[in-house]
């Protein structure tokens, strides 16, 4: 690739592979615009709960845009710290949604200082779990690793190495831009893996080595500034040995909830437990974790729901 390569007809809201000319290292990027915006503009989350989420988007658009299958992939982080509980689910049609429980009070005193919190500070100890779900007509799959420092690049970084062995490095960035309709979060991931050598191949430890240290000078707002093309942002990384981008995904912020899913819900309660949850205006009233949107259903609804 030069600086005079074709762009890709998606720029943001993406997910690509790219390859380096000879290297024996495999590399994929994501950019995020109205999609992330979208999923965390959705709750009042304080900065350091959306800067987490954003990551674990972003980290389930790299690593899910990479699945040969159709189905989804889940990215979820769970401990004791003022971060209960973070999901990223994407789907291999490049769909994307995600949320967090969190104590507010907690996430305020751990947000004390100079530095945002990272995600050993706001999940405290507990798990990083990748969960693949390919359909009604397969298990799911699921690898688990402790939480290992202060980012989810790093928890992913651990889960490559103990679950499969294959040397991996991610980095993650979120912020916010200023736009005319105010400020907008992005965010952006990248993410490069090592092809083991063969007899063919010869040792790859020393173009790794090299590797890493290229990757090693990406800047976090070069991954979430909408001014830098997926294509300049790999230029400036490995410029001098021919980088192409393949195989772009546009990526959707969509959530899968709807009447039907949350009445089919309510009817796995008991009733006696179904009839505590009307309100005063003879309505069940649910918000979806996921988008926030309220659902309003009559006992009727649920009802007609079990037929």
């Amino acid at each position: 690739m030069t600086d005079h390569a074709p762009a890709s007809p998606i720029s943001d809201d993406l997910a690509a592979a790219f390859q380096i000319d000879g290297w024996p290292v495999r590399g994929r990027l994501v950019r995020l615009g109205g999609a992330i915006d979208t999923i965390l503009a959705a709750h009042a989350y304080p900065e350091p709960v959306a800067a987490l989420l954003g990551e674990a988007c972003a980290l389930a658009a790299l690593i899910g845009s990479s699945l040969k299958f159709d189905g989804r992939l889940l990215v979820q982080a769970q401990g004791d710290g003022p971060v209960r509980y973070v999901v990223a689910d994407y789907g291999t049609d490049g769909t994307l949604r995600g949320y967090c429980r969190y104590d507010e009070a907690e996430v305020a005193e751990a947000s004390k200082g100079f530095a945002r919190p990272g995600a050993q500070t706001l999940l405290g100890k507990g798990v990083f779990v990748m969960t693949l779900d390919r359909g009604p007509d397969f298990e799911r799959t699921q690898g688990i690793t402790p939480i290992e420092g202060e980012s989810l690049s790093l928890c992913a970084e651990h889960y490559f190495q103990q679950s499969e062995q294959v040397p991996t490095k991610v980095r993650l960035a979120v912020g916010q831009v200023q736009t005319e309709a105010g400020a907008q979060w992005r965010a952006g991931g990248a993410m490069i893996q090592l092809i083991a050598g063969d007899a063919a191949r010869g040792s790859t430890e020393e173009v790794w080595d090299r590797t890493r240290a290229l990757f090693g000078t990406l800047a976090d707002d070069e991954l979430v500034d909408p001014m830098i093309s997926p294509e300049t942002l790999l230029f400036r990384l490995f410029h001098e040995d021919g980088v192409r981008l393949e195989g772009a995904k546009a990526l959707t912020a969509v959530c899968r909830c709807s009447k039907d899913r949350i009445a089919g819900m309510l009817a796995s309660f008991d009733p006696a437990e179904r009839a505590d949850m009307v309100e005063d205006d003879g309505k069940i009233h649910v918000t979806c974790e996921y988008c926030a949107k309220v659902y309003e259903l009559t006992p009727d609804d649920v009802v007609t729901q079990q037929i």
